[in-house]
């Protein structure tokens, strides 16, 4: 017979059994990562105030979770500690300790160098299939640059799938793209694109798709997407895609907004080095559509294909 094990033991291995709980607060996670650091260096907290020159009462509040820290304060501290602003902000449990001199051999390369050591670890880690990745491409770029339009023709002439990003987000949520940006804000329409993105990935080996001209911003899912598919930008004059947009019956770029060309510009300026890391750029601009589009034929098929990386 099975002995019956005493409540108090039960509630002392339950409390045993459960994972520690993060602090959820931004300041109470800023608050153990600032005691983790101190403790590291092996500092009191009067040696941190002396050094860091924030006064030891503040950094008892802050170190409870009870301080709204400046940018100014945070970073006297990370100076003091001897550590990154990012490790005091760092979410999630705390890294191996492997993590941080990676990060910092990392940020000392060049930038070839840093291309050729982020091809590395993706082609080692990323889990990606170079010939799938050749089998997929996506199009990048402003709204009214022709990804739809072009990336249909590209599917229809290759036999190809085609998708729209946005058109999957919006029949996975039920609600189209403003509504969703109205309730869920922008944070919650990053999240519905990159698992409408995955789940592209996990049904289809072949496809050609088009994505909303600020997928580029989210760094996470841009990463995936580079890493994933053939990527495309798409390029044109702010003038025409302006005029393209209008010729499509949308006029919320003019809609009481003076600025809206000056907006787009400025949009396409900030964009361009993100833009800028597709595989092939087209520019559309003073072209047919058939000269568009034989052009994108002939980029593709002189785009190699990936293949590991050699160290």
């Amino acid at each position: 017979m099975l002995k019956k094990t005493p409540r108090s033991q039960l509630s002392r291995k339950g409390s045993r059994a459960r994972p520690k709980q993060r602090p959820s607060d931004p300041l109470k996670l800023l608050a153990e990562r600032v005691r983790q650091a101190r403790a590291g260096c092996g500092m009191t907290r009067k040696m941190l105030a002396r050094n860091s020159g924030v006064s030891e009462r503040y950094l008892a509040e802050i170190e409870t979770g009870k301080g709204n820290i400046s940018v100014l304060v945070l970073g006297r501290l990370a100076t003091a500690l001897n550590v990154s602003i990012d490790r005091l902000l760092l979410d999630g449990a705390e890294p191996p300790a492997e993590f941080l001199p990676t990060v910092e051999f990392l940020r000392q390369l060049c930038a070839e160098d840093l291309k050729v050591a982020h091809r590395l670890l993706l082609d080692h880690f990323g889990g990606i299939d170079p010939a799938a990745h050749h089998r997929r491409v996506a199009f990048i770029g402003l709204r009214g640059a022709g990804k739809s339009t072009l990336g249909r023709a590209l599917a229809q002439r290759l036999e190809l799938p085609f998708l729209e990003l946005d058109q999957l987000i919006e029949q996975h949520t039920g609600l189209k793209l403003g509504l969703i940006f109205d309730f869920h804000g922008q944070s919650g329409f990053r999240e519905y694109e990159r698992q409408c993105f995955e789940k592209v990935l996990q049904s289809h080996s072949r496809f050609v798709i088009a994505t909303g001209g600020s997928l580029v911003s989210d760094p996470r899912t841009f990463e995936r997407l580079l890493s994933s598919c053939i990527t495309v930008w798409v390029k044109a004059s702010p003038e025409e895609h302006m005029q393209r947009v209008i010729d499509q019956g949308d006029m919320r770029p003019m809609a009481n907004n003076r600025e809206a060309m000056a907006d787009l510009k400025r949009i396409l300026a900030e964009r361009e080095v993100l833009y800028g890391k597709a595989d092939i750029q087209i520019d559309t601009s003073g072209r047919t559509f058939e000269e568009s589009l034989e052009m994108l034929i002939h980029m593709l098929r002189d785009t190699p294909v990936r293949g590991p990386s050699r160290a």
